[in-house]
């Protein structure tokens, strides 16, 4: 080994020992102004991190070899920067280049809050324990359900039932014991955000509403903490590293919010759930094990903070000196990444732009504020459209599923069948994939994505500008025009637009047939009717 190859080691070294030195101050920092044990000193004289045993000896300046030396009477033991334990666990990404030791002693002093223990939470959590990261906080409000376990890889079916928060934080503990879990058994408010972002160095976002974004951006923003972003549905999925370096609002050199990539939510009628539109297990994991992979780098790199920056460089635009760091050099530069499973390359790339001068979040004119956001007055649901049960058709024009019940078993009162005959013809909505799961006795499928993609004319006939569309029509005009349609999906709300849709193109024969829905759907037949029929 050169001279120069010693000298280069030596600083490593020397570097790692502050860093651990700097972490162990901003803990104790973080003790007294937040009232929180993250840092205890035993009998021993050790400071423990929640993280394994570190002796405040055991990093000195001048550690040539990654180790020191402490003098216990006529013995020199040798210690060591990280357990012999962690050394055999982190041994495969200890001797990368990227991590080393550096890097993981700062995963160790690092602290990450995953937003949502589902799809993207779990693989993101599992992954991020796995590597080192030495607090990991969870934060929850469901709880595990059957209909979960395909894809939240951190649940069981024995921990049905089970809040989601402690099923994580069971399986994280088995694969990694030596990183501290904090459980936050409670949905993000807007009142409780900032209390909570400020205890942790990095916020991943795996929830799945447009408002819980926003307003884990906001936070991210007033507390200045990168946010690593994902989502993910059907077989798509997209991934954004925001607000990094995480700058207070009105700094340029910041990275984008939220906000500056998508300064309005999308129309709530066009927002649909994985519940509603479906989710293949291994496209959300793949999004949850990016989050992980980003969060690594943003922890193995170095989180710059603003204390990193000269603030007068900052605000005033001047050259900065040879101590000021290049801002543009701290991260990547922004990107959306999109994913696509069924798509040849399954990933592309798109260029973000950096934060926009009129962000009403991060930039200089900002609206959101610390106060705002603690005060509640900031309605997330309001601002990215609450969205209401359909209530499109009159109580004459719906019927319950006992009701429906009824009528297919010809038990209806004497005096109601004229106006309830049992010979009816029953439409099911659901889309044909949906259909071929699981449909009542004597159904019919027509979509509703066709039945709404249809027009009428003045007259009430089919318009001849879609006829391919209209076929549907022609087959229920097929149909003896004395018999009542009854029209049924999953949860109700489609089978009412249908309804007012088959009424605009005239099947109702101008009023005297009846067309009307079956309320609550077939959730609410399988629960109320028949407990055997499928739930998905």
């Amino acid at each position: 080994m050169t001279s120069r190859d010693a000298q280069i080691v030596s600083l490593r070294n020397q570097i790692a020992s502050c860093e651990v030195q700097l972490q162990r101050l901003r803990d104790q920092l973080l003790e007294a102004e937040n009232d929180r044990d993250i840092s205890s000193r035993d009998t021993s004289g050790q400071i423990s991190l929640g993280l394994g045993e570190i002796a405040p000896e055991s990093l000195p300046a001048e550690a040539s070899e990654g180790s020191s030396h402490q003098q216990n009477g006529d013995k020199v033991v040798k210690l060591w920067p990280l357990d012999k334990h962690e050394y055999r666990r982190y041994g495969r990404q200890l001797i990368m280049p990227e991590i080393g030791l550096t890097g993981q002693l700062r995963l160790k002093s690092s602290s990450v809050l995953v937003v949502g223990a589902g799809g993207l939470g779990c693989p993101a959590a599992a992954y991020l324990a796995g590597a080192g990261v030495g607090m990991i906080g969870l934060i929850d409000g469901d709880t595990v359900e059957e209909s979960n376990l395909h894809r939240q890889i951190l649940h069981s079916t024995e921990r049905v039932a089970m809040p989601k928060v402690d099923s994580a934080i069971a399986s994280l503990r088995s694969l990694n014991p030596t990183v501290k879990y904090i459980p936050y058994h409670t949905r993000l408010t807007a009142e409780i955000a900032l209390d909570i972002f400020e205890k942790y160095d990095v916020i991943l976002d795996c929830t799945d509403t447009p408002a819980s974004r926003y307003l884990i951006s906001d936070a991210c923003v007033l507390s200045q903490k990168p946010l690593v972003s994902a989502s993910a549905l059907r077989t798509d999925g997209q991934l954004m590293v925001l607000n990094n370096p995480p700058l207070p609002p009105g700094h340029a050199q910041g990275g984008p919010c939220y906000r500056c990539v998508f300064p309005k939510p999308p129309p709530a009628a066009s927002v649909v759930s994985c519940g509603d539109g479906g989710i293949l297990g291994p496209v959300v994991g793949t999004m949850g094990v990016l989050q992980a992979l980003e969060t690594i780098k943003i922890i193995a790199k170095g989180i710059q903070r603003y204390s990193d920056f000269d603030s007068t460089y900052l605000q005033k635009g001047l050259p900065s000196g040879n101590s000021v760091p290049d801002p543009h050099r701290l991260s990547e530069p922004p990107s959306l990444l999109l994913f696509s499973a069924f798509s040849n390359p399954p990933f592309r790339s798109i260029r973000l732009r950096t934060r926009k001068a009129k962000c009403s979040a991060c930039s200089a004119q900002t609206t959101v504020t610390r106060e705002a956001l603690k005060s509640g007055s900031l309605d997330y649901v309001q601002f990215c459209g609450a969205v209401s049960p359909v209530d499109a058709l009159a109580a004459t024009e719906r019927v319950s599923v006992e009701e429906y019940s009824r009528i297919r078993d010809g038990s209806i009162p004497a005096e109601d069948t004229k106006t309830m005959p049992t010979e009816h013809i029953l439409v099911d909505v659901r889309e044909k994939v949906q259909f071929e799961l699981c449909n009542l006795d004597g159904s019919m499928n027509i979509p509703y994505s066709i039945v709404a993609r249809s027009s009428s004319s003045e007259s009430g006939k089919p318009s001849s500008q879609a006829p391919s569309e209209d076929d549907w029509v022609a087959q229920l005009r097929t149909l003896a025009n004395d018999k009542p349609i009854y029209v049924v999906c999953r949860l109700g709300n489609d089978s009412q637009l249908a309804v007012r849709k088959m009424k605009e193109m005239g099947l109702d024969s101008g009023g005297t047939r009846w067309i009307g829905d079956i309320r609550n759907g077939l959730r609410a037949w399988m629960k109320r009717i028949d407990p055997d029929f499928p739930e998905y």
